[in-house]
């Protein structure tokens, strides 16, 4: 049974235009910025296969980011961010891929760079221009869809208002159904209240109705199998809302398996396509870093053994995804020392655990540098929730509702909740729910374009923290 019939509206046209305008902006602006740099269009074959992999990279960044996604109800400043980004993320592994083939002297930086900034300007000034003639043909009501909403659950009121407060997405609400066959609450809600017609599909014809939000309880399921078979003739746009307030969910969506749709409540968004672009990004990013820090590397490694006896280095087992144990590695920044019981002590402000050199490497977070070798071995991600002591993840997993979904996907060495000033030592309930929100929120909204975000700040702010000791 299909919850959504989705008719191929103007939404998919201006989508399918945005995929092949991309396309063409970084295919013809690499030809047209090298005739600019370089005085003819005579372009070698090594450019001109360059080009090709530039806007197909491009192409699928943009693709994986949520750049093509409906441009009905989204903010224009976060698609804008999103093509932004994704076209960073493209450019960005082309030229890893270039320096990685040791090929980087044989193109032009002045074409390379010229060819980003052509590119990416004409992407914008194309969705700048789109944008516009939509908002002008829904000022002038055109595009508009009017929306009849079934169902008096609780979550059919905060639709109605989701829907009114935001009418710039061109869904007009023209009233309510309840499912009781009465029109008992028509005061409660902000539309009109329809009594229940003998015929729903003439109704829906007959009042021009594009789409029909079905918004039920879950234990309502034989009488969403009427309504659908009531409307099985028409080609009304069926939608499914249910009220779902109460359930943490994570990567939500419908899918189709072995001919049965299920409505997916908690999965990783890294499986497919997704997966492999991930490992390749782990893959180029670690390759590029580690080859960019190597002599910090052998510094630190230096400064570490001659200042404290031990190793250079500290493994620990941690969780790694799918909660599997993994050796991850860390420069050392304690005193060689054994806890008794086998607990597991965060590092506290003014630990006397932890060596002169520690503090240093703590604070900066230049102790987690080797686990770009863990990336490499494809235990770890660049970025990604934080892999928490194992000891910690038996104490917080009963406590904290949902805890263990931060393994659906692998850890990294930096994370949204990183970024967003979320760590340090964690000695609440609180202060850790509070990081598992943020890795929550990473994992369900997963996309290139994020996780180049959060490196770029790992860079501008990420480094140094109060917390960090």
């Amino acid at each position: 049974m299909a919850i959504s019939k989705n008719n191929i509206g103007f939404d998919f046209y201006t989508n399918l235009l945005a995929r092949g305008a991309d396309f063409i902006f970084v295919l013809v602006g690499g030809v047209l910025t090298f005739g600019l740099r370089f005085g003819h269009l005579n372009i070698p074959i090594e450019y001109q296969s360059v080009i090709l992999l530039g806007s197909m990279l491009v192409f699928l960044a943009c693709s994986s980011s949520g750049a093509y996604v409906s441009w009905r109800g989204k903010s224009r400043a976060g698609l804008y961010g999103r093509l932004v980004l994704a076209w960073g993320v493209g450019f960005l592994t082309l030229l890893g891929l270039l320096v990685f083939a040791k090929q980087g002297e044989l193109f032009s930086r002045q074409w390379l760079g010229l060819w980003v900034v052509v590119t990416l300007a004409a992407a914008l000034l194309f969705r700048i221009s789109v944008y516009s003639i939509l908002g002008f043909a829904r000022a002038k009501g055109w595009n508009h869809k009017k929306v009849l909403i079934v169902g008096n659950a609780p979550s059919s009121k905060r639709v109605i208002d989701q829907l009114m407060n935001n009418d710039w997405v061109g869904l007009d609400v023209i009233g309510i159904l309840p499912y009781t066959h009465r029109c008992s609450q028509e005061g409660h809600f902000k539309v009109p209240c329809i009594d229940v017609p003998d015929r729903l599909e003439a109704y829906v014809k007959e009042n021009n109705v594009q789409e029909l939000w079905i918004c039920l309880p879950l234990a309502e399921g034989a009488r969403i199998q009427e309504l659908l078979y009531e409307l099985r003739h028409s080609t009304v746009d069926i939608r499914y809302a249910p009220d779902m307030s109460d359930f943490r969910l994570l990567n939500h969506r419908v899918s189709e398996i072995a001919g049965l749709y299920t409505l997916d409540l908690s999965c990783s968004p890294l499986s497919g396509f997704n997966r492999i672009l991930k490992k390749a990004e782990d893959f180029v990013l670690a390759m590029i870093i580690i080859v960019s820090i190597a002599p910090l590397l052998m510094m630190i490694g230096l400064a570490v053994k001659f200042t404290s006896r031990g190793p250079v280095l500290f493994k620990q087992m941690r969780h790694g995804i799918d909660g599997k144990p993994i050796k991850v590695y860390k420069f050392r920044t304690m005193k060689v020392h054994q806890e008794s019981g086998g607990e597991v002590t965060q590092a506290y402000k003014d630990d006397p655990r932890v060596t002169q050199l520690g503090r240093f490497l703590r604070r900066t977070s230049l102790d987690e540098l080797p686990q770009f070798y863990n990336v490499l071995q494809g235990r770890m991600s660049v970025v990604g929730p934080r892999p928490h002591a194992m000891a910690h993840n038996e104490q917080y997993k009963d406590v904290i509702e949902s805890y263990m979904k931060r393994h659906k996907v692998k850890p990294g060495i930096t994370g949204w909740a990183q970024v967003n000033g979320l760590r340090g030592e964690t000695d609440t309930v609180d202060k850790m729910k509070k990081r598992v929100e943020y890795d929550l929120f990473y994992i369900e909204n997963w996309s290139l374009a994020l996780d180049l975000k959060i490196v770029f700040l790992t860079l501008l702010n990420g480094f140094v923290h109060k917390n960090a000791y």
